[in-house]
C-alpha cells in the first residue's frame, strides 16, 4: 500500500497518521510505502523561485536557501526577529509562486478563489482539471517512479485539513487518469468530519473507491482482507524525509490517545462527531517512545492528544522519555500541584497547551468546560514556578458570551500576563452537528454541501463582526496582551513555540 499525506500542511514535523498506519500494516506483514507529498511538494515548488522586481521579493528569493537551512538550525531560534524574518521571507517566495498561477500559497495554506474546498462539485472539478493544479508537475514527476517501485494494491490518502482538500482531489484526478485500476482510499480528520454528519451523502462515489472514518486501521485491514491481530504496533517514520522538515531537529509527533477523555464541552467537534475515546496504555506509550527516540534521536516530542491524560503524565514523571516534550492538557488539580509540576518539568515538559476558552465562570459553566477560574489561576502559577511555558487558547463568541464576558476574559489575561507565555485567539464556529445547532442554527455558515459549521442566531446579539472588532481594537491592543502575542512564532505558531521556551 502507498500512503500519501497531501499538500498543504505545515512542514514542521512528519505526519503522524500515516506513520501510525505504517506500523499497523507492517505489524500485519503488509508492506507499505509512505509519501509526505506536502513537504516534498512545497520544496519542489521552492526549487524554482520566480524572478521578482520589488525589493522584498528579491531579498526573499536571494535568501531562500539560507532561510530554509536556517529554519533547521537552533541558532536561528535564539533571535525571534531573525526567525520571524526567515519565515516571512520563505512565505513571500511561496506567495509569489502561488500568485503566478492565481492561487494563494503559503507554508500552511492553499487557497483558490475559483474553487472551494467546501463544495463537492468544486472538488470534483479540481480532479477533472488536475493538470491546472500548481502541484501537478510534482505529482507528474514523483508518483510514476514511486508507484512503479512500490507496486501498491491500494493508495491511501490522509486528508485532514481544508488546506489539503483541493490539492488532494487534483492528486486523485491524476491517479485515476494514469492508474485507473488502482483503488483510492480517502481518510483522515476532514473525511471523518464529513462522514459524521448525518446529512452527508457521498458525492465522490465515481472518483474515490472508499471513504474511511476514524483512525483508519480497521477499514484498511478489511480492504486488504487481513484480520486485525489486535496487537499494539509502534508507529514507523522510517520512510519519511526526517531531516528535511523545517525545525531545528526532528519533532516526533505521537498520539497516546484518540478522542477526548473529557468529551463534554458543548462547542467541541469531538463531542459533536461522537468520536470515542481510546487511550494507549501508558506503559506501551513509554515503550514506543523508547524505541522511537533511540531510532530517530528527536529534538522534541509532540503529543497530539486532545489532552494528555493525568495517568500518562504521572508515568512520564516516573520514567522520563529523555527528550523534551509538549502537548495539550486539561486544567486539573494535578497541574495546580506545584511539586507535581516541578516533576513534570524534570520529565522534559517544556510547554503545555491549555484550552481555557473564557475568563468568565458563567461562560465556562455553560459550555460544560468542567474547570473553575480559581483552579486555572493556581495552575498557571504552578506551571510558571516550575518553568513550564503555557500556550493558552481562548474562544470568543460562544452562545453564552457577550462583550461583557469577553472583557472579563481580557481582565483575566491581563492579571495573568506574566504566567501566560503564548495566546491563541479564535472566533467560535458552531459545529453543524453540535448540541446547540438544533435550536440556534439559522443556515449553513458557508453555502456549501461540505461545510462543517452553521450560522446561528446569537442569544446575546454578539455577532462575528462585533467580535472581530473587539479583538482587533480592544483585546489585541491591550499592552499586556500585545506583549504576549508578539512572542507567537509566525505561521508555525505552537509547533515551533517550544523552541523559544527557556530551558
Amino acid at each position: 500500500m502507498l500512503l500519501i499525506y497531501p499538500p498543504v500542511a505545515k512542514p514542521g514535523e512528519p505526519p503522524a497518521g500515516i506513520a501510525l498506519l505504517a506500523g499497523i500494516l507492517r505489524g500485519h506483514n503488509l508492506p507499505c510505502t509512505l509519501l509526505d507529498a506536502s513537504l516534498e511538494g512545497l520544496l519542489y515548488l521552492l526549487d524554482s523561485p520566480p524572478s521578482p522586481t520589488d525589493t522584498w521579493s528579491r531579498r526573499a528569493c536571494r535568501g531562500l536557501t539560507a532561510n530554509l537551512a536556517g529554519l533547521k538550525k537552533p541558532q536561528l531560534y535564539a533571535n525571534q526577529d531573525s526567525y520571524q524574518r526567515a519565515v516571512a521571507d520563505v512565505g513571500r517566495v511561496l506567495d509569489l509562486i502561488g500568485r503566478s498561477q492565481d492561487v494563494g500559497l503559503s507554508l500552511a495554506n492553499f487557497q483558490d478563489q475559483n474553487v472551494s474546498p467546501l463544495q463537492s462539485a468544486d472538488l470534483l472539478q479540481a480532479a477533472a482539471i488536475y493538470e491546472t493544479n500548481i502541484f501537478y508537475p510534482y505529482f507528474r514527476d514523483r508518483l510514476p517512479g514511486l508507484i512503479q517501485t512500490a507496486q501498491p494494491e491500494l493508495i491511501g490518502i490522509s486528508l485532514n485539513y481544508l488546506s489539503q482538500a483541493i490539492p488532494t482531489f487534483a492528486l486523485i484526478g491524476f491517479l485515476k487518469k494514469q492508474y485507473p485500476g488502482l483503488p483510492v482510499v480517502l481518510g483522515g480528520g476532514l473525511v471523518t468530519s464529513w462522514l459524521s454528519n448525518p446529512a452527508f451523502t457521498n458525492p465522490f462515489t465515481d472518483l474515490v473507491d472508499h471513504l474511511v472514518a476514524g483512525p483508519g486501521e480497521e477499514g484498511l485491514l478489511a480492504l486488504l482482507n487481513t484480520p486485525n491481530n489486535k496487537k499494539h504496533h509502534t508507529p514507523q517514520y522510517d520512510d519519511l524525509p526526517l531531516l528535511d522538515y523545517l525545525a531545528p531537529g526532528l519533532i516526533l509527533p505521537y498520539a497516546a490517545s484518540s478522542g477526548c477523555y473529557w468529551n463534554k464541552c458543548s462547542f467541541c467537534p469531538e463531542k459533536a462527531e461522537a468520536n470515542p475515546y481510546h487511550q494507549v496504555p501508558p506503559s506501551l506509550v513509554l515503550s514506543d517512545l523508547a524505541i522511537l527516540t533511540k531510532r530517530h534521536q528527536p529534538r522534541l516530542i509532540h503529543f497530539l492528544d486532545n489532552a494528555v491524560s493525568p495517568a500518562l503524565m504521572r508515568h512520564l514523571t516516573d520514567q522520563p522519555p529523555g527528550v523534551d516534550w509538549y502537548g495539550f492538557a486539561r486544567v486539573s488539580p494535578l497541574l495546580a500541584d506545584r511539586d507535581f509540576c516541578k516533576a513534570l518539568r524534570q520529565s522534559g515538559c517544556l510547554m503545555l497547551k491549555l484550552g481555557l476558552e473564557s475568563g468568565d465562570q458563567g461562560v465556562l459553566n455553560n459550555m460544560e468546560k468542567g474547570i473553575d477560574l480559581d483552579l486555572v489561576s493556581r495552575t498557571l502559577a504552578a506551571l510558571k514556578e516550575a518553568g513550564i511555558a503555557t500556550y493558552v487558547y481562548l474562544l470568543f463568541g460562544t452562545p453564552s458570551e457577550s462583550i461583557i464576558e469577553a472583557r472579563k476574559t481580557l481582565a483575566f489575561v491581563r492579571r495573568h500576563s506574566e504566567e501566560i507565555t503564548f495566546l491563541n485567539l479564535a472566533v467560535f464556529n458552531m459545529p453543524v452537528c453540535g448540541p446547540d445547532a438544533r435550536t440556534l442554527a439559522l443556515s449553513e455558515f458557508y453555502d456549501a454541501d461540505l461545510t462543517l459549521y452553521t450560522d446561528f442566531n446569537h442569544p446575546r446579539g454578539w455577532n462575528r463582526k462585533e467580535i472581530r472588532r473587539f479583538l482587533d481594537q480592544e483585546f489585541k491592543r491591550d499592552p499586556a496582551v500585545a506583549a504576549i502575542l508578539r512572542r507567537d512564532p509566525a505561521v508555525f505558531t505552537s509547533n515551533h513555540a517550544a523552541f523559544f521556551c527557556k530551558t
